[in-house]
């Protein structure tokens, strides 16, 4: 990975390896266009969670650290604000072209810090960048309006304007592209940033930087802290007036805590938090097509994902043979370290997120859920679990209720459309549902009586920077990405003319 302000490494020692690829990252802060030390002086470690092993050590912000990031991304947002649409489209078409060039670098680094394999690391890559991409064009799409008022006697004209200097919080299951679905939208919309990517993941913040710094980002319009405490960094941020937005992916449990904290300057805020996705597979479904699509919305990422399936629900006619095919494709895959070839099923994020899996599944098991295959953590090094599909899951079981974030998929029967709704509904969240049937108009009842924010009708995935992503309920406020996603960095000012 070549050309990385601030990373202390010549291009001839970056490359395509593991080595190469660490070696290459920026592991400063990134406050005002200067890669600097914490000011205290601390770092912390970056492990590799296939190995548990250390990657590297990066810098530890303070909360000083995070008051000096706030104003510098206070202290351009005039000027970042005026400069014109033309400029930053071609800084962000220009990073979603360097993206696609440095994705070999990009993935591999990636894989090493969070686990996933190389496959989904690449596609995580070209999933980021079209963030950018898209929020190029949005960049020339902002639109005001201009009417004649009601009485005839004046003018109504009504104009978007940035909100203004944002903090952005970035969860550790998807490190870039969390980033640049925050980070597209807010440069797009002419808003200075604070960004704080998640403890276990930084590197790949840290290299999106550089590389949007290259791609000519002005200095102090994009600030990055990593930090161990999010709470010392975050409070002095969130406190100060300065602050227009406050933007946060990651759990309920957080997220209301950060929705308190920005009750008291009135924050403009986006919350994409916990899921709990129910699998809807009736009767008529093409079976072939729902095992891919379950393979999809479980799997992807190791089950480490908001949109993840959480909670399978079938039709007593084919809940024998969907379960047998779903565990036959789970029990196949590949486990092993991101980075060999032919992996398909990395490490989960931690011991602590693996502890965390086998004590739901063992709660289902000992209330009579049966393990059709895996059911275990992998013994070893990493913090591995079996993919597990798990049948005749109680209904008192805590993974229908928790979201498990973790490669297990149960398993519920249902009797009628009304049940399966019901069950489907049955739940604090609302981010996303799956839907896999055959009748058209029982696709469009089922999916306009689900209560959540998005609906993948027979299709495992619904991700997509054209599309409004976000949720209901305990899942969030506010959306990202498509023509929604830049408007939550705009402010409406309405301007009444008397002529």
């Amino acid at each position: 990975m070549t050309g990385l302000t601030g990373s202390g490494v010549t291009e001839e020692s970056a490359g395509a390896t593991e080595e190469g690829v660490v070696a290459a990252a920026p592991k400063r802060l990134l406050i005002g266009g200067e890669w600097r030390d914490a000011s205290g002086g601390a770092t912390f470690a970056v492990d590799d969670p296939s190995t548990g092993e250390t990657l590297c050590e990066i810098a530890d912000a303070t909360a000083d650290d995070a008051r000096a990031a706030l104003d510098a991304a206070c202290a351009v947002q005039a000027e970042w604000a005026a400069t014109p649409p033309n400029a930053r489209s071609e800084i962000l078409q220009s990073a979603f072209e360097l993206m696609g060039e440095r994705s070999e670098e990009l993935a591999l680094l990636m894989t090493l810090e969070m686990g996933k394999s190389l496959t989904e690391s690449k596609g995580e890559i070209a999933y980021a960048a079209e963030f950018l991409r898209w929020n190029a064009g949005e960049a020339l799409r902002l639109t005001g309006d201009f009417k004649v008022a009601g009485n005839g006697a004046g003018r109504v004209m009504v104009m978007r304007q940035p909100v203004g200097p944002c903090y952005l919080i970035t969860p550790w299951n998807f490190p870039t592209a969390m980033g640049t679905r925050k980070i597209g939208p807010a440069v797009a919309a002419g808003c200075t940033m604070v960004i704080k990517p998640a403890q276990n993941t930084p590197l790949s913040m840290l290299a999106l930087a550089a590389l949007l710094e290259e791609c000519g980002l002005p200095a102090g319009v994009l600030n990055v802290i990593t930090s161990t405490s999010s709470g010392a960094v975050s409070e002095p941020i969130i406190s100060d007036p300065r602050l227009r937005k406050l933007s946060f992916t990651g759990s309920t449990e957080v997220g209301r805590k950060l929705i308190e904290q920005a009750a008291g300057n009135v924050l403009k805020t986006s919350m994409e938090l916990g899921g709990n996705a129910p699998f809807l597979v009736f009767e008529d479904a093409d079976l072939d097509a729902a095992v891919d699509g379950a393979m999809v919305a479980k799997m992807r990422n190791v089950g480490e994902a908001c949109t993840s399936a959480n909670r399978f629900y079938v039709h007593e006619s084919v809940a024998a043979e969907f379960s047998s095919r779903l565990a036959e494709r789970m029990g196949a895959m590949k486990i092993g370290r991101g980075s060999e070839e032919g992996v398909e099923v990395g490490p989960l994020i931690d011991d602590g997120q693996r502890s965390a899996v086998a004590e739901l599944v063992d709660d289902a098991v000992g209330k009579g859920a049966k393990a059709l295959i895996g059911g275990r953590a992998i013994d070893g090094p990493g913090s591995f679990y079996e993919p597990t599909v798990l049948a005749d899951v109680p209904g008192d079981a805590r993974l229908l209720v928790e979201e498990i974030f973790g490669p297990v998929a149960p398993i519920r029967t249902f009797a009628t459309e009304a049940e399966a709704i019901a069950a489907a509904n049955d739940t604090e969240y609302g981010l996303v549902s799956y839907v896999f049937t055959s009748d058209v108009k029982r696709a469009l009842r089922v999916c306009e009586a689900l209560e959540s924010g998005m609906v993948g009708l027979n299709q495992g995935l619904v991700s997509n920077a054209g599309a409004p992503f976000g949720g209901v309920k305990a899942s969030g406020l506010g959306r990202e990405g498509g023509a929604e996603g830049i408007h939550e960095y705009l402010e409406t000012k309405y301007v009444a003319i008397n002529v």
